[in-house]
């Protein structure tokens, strides 16, 4: 009779997101890996026979499968784990790691019957971590108890997390937590002369080495932007100096951020360095903001970003990452702040700003361009979003300056939208109309209610005219036309030869027809 067997299944799901923030070179491994940690921590497969138990899933993650499902195992007969066994698979996976600074990695898993272990001892929890230097791996088996268990089920849960911290110097024997390098790593001075300057100074640079400058929250704009850490990677001097000066507003001589697509500025960094730009590989910038000041000033951490002003003048933005909470869980920062990093291979002076939805009226149209009072009247216009963000705004149609109604929009970055604006005018006149935005005003044309005038509307305005055409008969050819009896009463308007209204009219037509009638009838009596 077969021996009862049951199934082992683990499956990486939840790596330990984010990054280190290592800055060496790429990790020394050889094939398709599960990365994170900007690529400095890598899961792969062991080397061995028992590195089929482990391989890369449809999302690339690291998949532990020790049963007849794992695609690599080829013997039909293989079912899974003995029930009632206890035991150890060694060398299932490994983590491999690369950077300048030594990290303590463990693995978070709840489970009974699973257990991760390095050389035979459990890794699982903070105080079982290992301690691994730049460049080093350590394998990864499972130990395994399926004493009580059925048959055909599942051991152990199906997700497991691999965490990792930077171990500080006094806890791997005294080494630099800023380098390691063999012979110790470069001397480096900080001064701080104010909240808002730092100095820096290294000496005894090893060739390619990364050196960290620690800016310890100087102010950008107050303590609500402050720049937290230089990172000079793959330097090939002995020795740097960087000076580094932040201010809210821009540098005395110096033009403010304007560029496309119009962010707004929030402060501005200074680097002023002794080196060939040639010299350095990049420079990372890591500053972090106060999450109240964003919320007040209605910036989202995902549309921050930083400019570095070109030797031209203009403005070219570099890329901003917001650090994953996890990352700064795991590097020890401030978790009451938003930290942020950009990379940039020239050094001048940065503006950091957010970029922020801008609505601009491009085109208006009002139909009619008259109406009665009381009527409604409705303004079309065409919205754009011609900022770096998507946002919300109000727009406001006005007459004379004044708010008449307004519609919401809300449009992604280069989106367009068209708004109808529609108000009721009670009075007569005419009235400046125009659709305000983000941008400003834009004109959408005059409109007419009623008489503008006042007096009276459009039939007074006709009598006005035929008094006025009156004055001038009076002193005319068809006043002296008109015999003694029209000059008895100069004052008295004069009558035109076809002023017939249609009274009369109607009384002379009527007597035309009985004079035809008339003569009708008379050519058909008999003459005597």
């Amino acid at each position: 009779m077969p021996t009862a067997r049951r199934t082992l299944i683990l499956a990486l799901l939840l790596v330990a997101a984010g990054s280190l923030i290592f800055t060496t070179g790429a990790a020394v491994i050889d094939g398709d890996a599960d990365t994170f940690a900007d690529d400095k921590i890598a899961v792969q497969p062991a080397d061995g026979p028992n590195g089929q138990y482990a391989y890369l899933n449809d999302d690339d993650e690291i998949a532990i499968d020790v049963s007849a499902s794992n695609p690599n195992i080829r013997d039909p007969s293989f079912e899974g784990v003995n029930v009632g066994a206890t035991g150890t698979i060694d060398d299932v996976f490994e983590i491999t790691y690369t950077a300048d600074e030594y990290a303590h990695v463990w693995i978070e898993y709840a489970s009974e019957n699973v257990t991760f272990v390095a050389d035979g001892e459990s890794i699982e929890g903070e105080a079982n971590n290992v301690t691994l230097a730049p460049n080093e791996s350590v394998a990864v088996g499972l130990a395994f108890d399926t004493r009580g268990k059925t048959a055909g089920t599942r051991l152990g849960a199906d997700e497991f997390s691999i965490e990792a911290k930077i171990a500080e110097p006094d806890e791997v024997g005294g080494t630099s937590a800023s380098t390691h390098r063999t012979g110790g790593g470069p001397t480096i001075t900080t001064t701080a002369p104010g909240d808002d300057r730092r100095e820096f100074g290294a000496n005894d640079i090893g060739y390619g080495d990364t050196v960290r400058f620690e800016a310890d929250g100087m102010h950008l704009d107050g303590g609500d932007v402050t720049l937290d850490r230089l990172d000079l990677e793959g330097v090939r001097n002995d020795s740097v100096a960087v000076n580094a000066t932040g201010r809210p507003d821009p540098f005395e001589g110096e033009d403010a951020l304007d560029a496309p697509p119009t962010p707004r500025s929030i402060a501005y960094l200074a680097v002023e360095h002794d080196f060939d730009a040639d010299a350095v590989d990049a420079m990372t910038i890591r500053f972090s903001a106060d999450p109240d000041y964003l919320n007040a000033t209605g910036t989202d951490p995902a549309d921050v970003t930083i400019y570095r002003q070109t030797d031209a003048g203009g403005w070219a933005e570099k890329p901003v990452d917001v650090v994953d909470d996890d990352v700064v869980r795991i590097m020890g920062l401030p978790e009451d702040r938003v930290h942020f990093r950009a990379t940039t291979t020239e050094f001048s002076t940065f503006a950091v700003a957010a970029h922020a939805p801008r609505f601009d009226v491009t085109e208006t149209t009002v139909a009619p361009a008259a109406i009665d009072p009381g009527e409604t009247e409705t303004v079309r216009a065409t919205i754009r979003n011609g900022g770096g963000a998507a946002g919300e705004e109000t727009v406001t149609l006005t007459a004379n300056g004044d708010p008449v109604a307004n519609e919401t929009v809300a449009l992604a970055p280069n989106e367009t939208a068209t708004v109808a604006l529609s108000a009721a005018f009670e009075t007569a006149g005419e009235y400046d109309l125009a659709v305000a935005g983000t941008d400003g005003e834009a004109d959408a044309g005059t409109l007419l209610v009623g008489d503008p005038t006042g007096d009276g509307g459009s039939g007074e305005g006709a009598d006005t005219g035929g008094d006025a055409e009156a004055g001038t008969g009076t002193g005319g050819g068809a006043g002296d036309s008109a015999g003694d009896a029209g000059a008895g009463s100069a004052t008295e308007p004069t009558e035109e030869p076809s002023g017939i209204d249609l009274v009369e009219l109607a009384g002379l037509l009527a007597l035309v027809a009985l004079v035809v009638a008339g003569v009708a009838l008379a050519r058909r009596m008999p003459r005597s």
